[in-house]
């Protein structure tokens, strides 16, 4: 099931789900529709409503506005880290985005003033859907709500500058997320490999399999919840492949995982 968060034209932000065939470049068919939930369905379960409407009519939203944290896991590909001259970490080597980085599909990613090299790093992204703490690895479906495309916008410039993650990586607009929650979460099939890729104004510039990941689904959740308790709707990013780079004003970049879909967003000047 694709779950959306999305307006029409004069509403209020509301939930639905996304019915449609989906392709092999994550595009939906040109029928597809969103049908309206009532309520939020992390908390409520998924109530139908009668209300339809054609996709092409609205405007999709982040899908998840995390009401604690972002976890983003750095380091988790070998070549990634190899590409920065950095060490694979043992453990998980994780930090926090705030919230107020998360933006949705279209929506503009916008560089601050003073930064001059902006990268994108496209990554697979788990949506907690339970309050949870010390989560044995064979029960980390069980907390999953679904997964969707991330974006780890990075301040590379600053990232070198001051050598830690917050502020480089927690700027308003550096977490897009989109389009949709897809629940059906198989992790047999993340390990066996899932397709993640990032276009830079239409080029490949990115091109990695989940079957890299250095640490897996199952270890990341149980190894994050270890350490703090995870809420519903926590956000926690996986980790990006190798070929990261800077994007500009005016670029546009998609990253697409297979089976979930492609989310887009434009560069402007802050």
């Amino acid at each position: 099931m694709r779950i959306a968060r999305f307006t029409t034209k004069g509403g209020e932000p509301q939930f639905g789900v996304v019915v449609g065939d989906l392709d092999g470049y994550g595009q939906l068919s040109e029928d597809a529709t969103v049908v309206a939930l009532q309520g939020d369905p992390l908390f409520s379960g998924v109530n139908l409503t009668d209300q339809v409407h054609k996709f092409d009519d609205v405007k999709l939203l982040a899908p998840v506005i995390p009401r604690s944290k972002v976890v983003a896991v750095a380091r988790n590909y070998a070549k990634h880290a190899a590409e920065l001259g950095n060490e694979v970490p043992a453990e998980p080597l994780f930090f926090i985005k705030p919230n107020t980085s998360v933006c949705g599909p279209n929506d503009a990613i916008q560089r601050p003033s003073g930064v001059e090299d902006l990268h994108f790093e496209g990554e697979l992204a788990i949506v907690i859907g339970r309050i949870c703490r010390d989560v044995p690895e064979e029960k980390v479906k069980d907390v999953i709500h679904g997964m969707t495309v991330a974006n780890d916008v990075t301040a590379r410039d600053t990232q070198r500058r001051l050598n830690h993650f917050s502020q480089a990586k927690g700027y308003d607009t550096f977490c897009p997320l989109g389009p949709w929650i897809e629940t059906d979460v198989e992790l047999e099939q993340l390990a066996a490999g899932v397709r993640i890729q990032t276009f830079l104004n239409g080029d490949v510039v990115q091109d990695g399999s989940t079957k890299d990941l250095v640490h897996g689904i199952p270890k990341l959740i149980a190894h994050i919840s270890s350490v703090m308790t995870l809420l519903p709707g926590d956000v926690i990013l996986t980790g990006t492949p190798e070929g990261v780079g800077p994007m500009e004003p005016g670029d546009e970049i998609e990253i697409f995982v297979e089976g979930l879909g492609a989310l887009t967003n434009k560069v402007a000047q802050r």
